[in-house]
């Protein structure tokens, strides 16, 4: 794969080889829309649950039109109860469905913590019982919609033990991600970026083409740096790649694209072979999927590295109303150029 750098705030093409497979050019939130309706279309177990995903479309639209094809028995408006959906999601899935539940935003998945973590993760383990849910977390900053709308909380759920966690970042990853998730035996949590719903557009292709959970994507090669990042900071990454590309650096940047379980063996490869690494995330820096790379790399390539692995975050505070608070707060190219501008001189 092959990317050509498009405008500076997070928008990025694709530019894919499929070989003989139709592609289309499909913005992210297009991506999961056509995801969701080849799984309506090709598997009768598949549902969709979720709070004005019917007649409304959801929040961003991102179901619009689904009721009229599917009908009021596959696309379900629920109350505005996040437990009650997932707890009714799980015990579909126990009859043979491959439920779908839509959080409005990722905020919103708190209120239905329990379900996930203390029951639908725990099934397999106490008697065998598969749990095939979907659960779409729309989430992350950049819209200026305040810190009950732009959390980025993906951490809690890497931490639970029988969960899967994705993240993708290109319209191609949306569809193929979120096809496998709906496949998946295990309850998967589906991070999709709110920022790149309309902002991104990429070469999708049609028909039966799955992403595999557990593999990152090396979306930049270089020599002398890894950024190591998913969701919305991919595109920062690369842009950030590209400008000190300019001065005569070489930067290597690694999607993880699965926060859980990651791909270990591609993060220690980019590590070993660049020998200074710089994590990437939205997310608040303190206990997040960062410091699980960081000690990964740490315990495994150790010494391979020329510099301390470092990491950019956001702080440990909400995210602010405010857009020029929002924009510091949020890691853009320019952070990250400082960044490795700094680890690059270590």
């Amino acid at each position: 794969m092959t990317w050509d750098q498009g405008l500076h705030k997070g928008v990025t093409t694709l530019a894919a080889e499929h070989g003989t497979q139709t592609v289309r050019e499909l913005t992210y939130l297009e991506a999961i829309r056509d995801g969701l309706r080849f799984a309506l279309q090709h598997d009768p177990s598949v549902v969709l649950l979720g709070e004005d995903i019917g007649a409304y479309g959801g929040a961003f639209k991102v179901t619009q039109g689904l009721l009229d094809e599917f009908g009021a028995d596959r696309v379900i408006d629920t109350p505005m109860a996040e437990l009650a959906m997932i707890y009714a999601a799980v015990g579909m899935s126990f009859q043979g469905f491959h439920p779908v539940v839509e959080m409005q935003f990722a905020d919103f998945i708190s209120t239905g913590f329990d379900a996930i973590v203390q029951f639908a993760a725990t099934n397999h383990y106490r008697w065998g019982q598969s749990v095939p849910i979907t659960i779409r977390a729309p989430g992350a900053g950049g819209l200026r919609a305040g810190p009950f709308h732009s959390q980025s909380n993906e951490a809690w759920f890497v931490h639970t033990p029988g969960l899967k966690v994705v993240a993708p970042a290109t319209p191609a990853d949306a569809r193929g991600l979120l096809l496998s998730a709906i496949r998946d035996p295990n309850p998967v949590i589906y991070y999709e970026t709110k920022y790149l719903y309309r902002s991104l557009k990429g070469a999708v292709p049609e028909g039966e083409v799955t992403i595999p959970i557990g593999e990152a994507a090396l979306r930049h090669s270089g020599e002398e740096l890894s950024i190591i990042t998913y969701g919305a900071m991919v595109h920062e990454a690369i842009a950030a790649a590209t400008h000190l590309e300019r001065e005569g650096h070489s930067i290597e940047v690694l999607d993880l694209r699965t926060l859980k379980p990651l791909d270990e063996a591609a993060i220690l490869a980019t590590a070993r072979r660049t020998g200074k690494v710089l994590i990437v995330h939205e997310a608040n820096r303190t206990c997040g999927v960062g410091a699980e790379v960081a000690a990964l790399i740490a315990n495994e390539a150790f010494a391979f590295l020329d510099g301390p692995v470092s990491r950019l975050a956001g702080p440990d505070t909400p995210v602010p109303y405010s857009p020029p608070l929002e924009d510091a707060h949020r890691p853009g190219a320019s952070a990250i150029i400082t960044a490795a501008r700094e680890l690059l001189a270590y």
